[in-house]
């Protein structure tokens, strides 16, 4: 079942892609693996999978200690403070970080471990009050002040959309994200690149790519429905 959601997962991909004048290739999918087993992992990675996010530290730690194939392990959930000495040298790349407290808790245990760390900041675009992230008017002078952290590099942004039954819905929110990410670039703020838009999830990554996704975080579509009760 795997291998076919993924097949199907990459023909719609590079449908979206046609349709707004992309190249496939510029579209990194991530497996979203949290709730499932590592032997689901092996089978996605099987299947040509390189890219795979976890919401939990410990959970993809876990992971970590028992697939040992050369995989781009992303954290996309949520990351406190106290969690950061476990994972700050693991991932490849953090989606999540909406403050300036979390990066310099990030800078810190960077520095202890004398290792660089790739950030995306997570933009609340729709102002949900139920989703971190920091909101489009204080992203930019936040972004300035993390850059200053020498052992942080921005990547670009990211944002989780509301629920929505057809992406479209949420075109309105990958627009203004793609947008603030224009507004940064031109900034020419050091130590600050706008390449990655990690934007987009199974019931409307076809809508976030066409509004200019980098990145696109699939779950469900992959895996089939989450246990949370494990």
């Amino acid at each position: 079942m795997i291998k076919e959601n993924i097949s199907e997962i990459q023909q719609r991909i590079a449908a979206a892609c046609q349709r707004c004048g992309r190249d496939p290739k510029d579209v990194t999918l991530i497996a979203v693996s949290k709730t499932k087993p590592a032997e689901a992992v092996r089978e996605a990675i099987l299947c040509g999978m390189a890219d795979f996010g976890e919401n939990k530290v410990q959970e993809m730690c876990d992971k970590m200690e028992v697939i040992h194939a050369p995989v781009r392990w992303h954290l996309i959930g949520h990351l406190q403070t106290n969690k950061v000495k476990y994972i700050v040298d693991k991932a490849y790349l953090i989606h999540s970080v909406d403050s300036l407290h979390l990066a310099e808790k990030i800078q810190e245990e960077a520095q202890k471990k004398q290792t660089d760390v790739n950030i995306l900041i997570q933009v609340n675009v729709a102002n949900e009050a139920t989703k971190f992230g920091l909101s489009t008017e204080e992203a930019p002078e936040i972004i300035r002040s993390i850059s200053k952290l020498p052992n942080i590099h921005i990547q670009g942004l990211m944002t989780i959309a509301p629920f929505s039954e057809t992406g479209e819905e949420n075109r309105q929110f990958f627009r203004k994200l793609k947008q603030l990410s224009v507004d940064i670039a031109a900034k020419n703020i050091d130590n600050v690149t706008m390449s990655v838009l990690s934007m987009g999830m199974s019931h409307d990554f076809e809508t976030a790519i066409e509004e200019g996704a980098t990145h696109v975080r699939i779950g469900t579509s992959i895996f089939g429905e989450r246990n949370y009760n494990i």
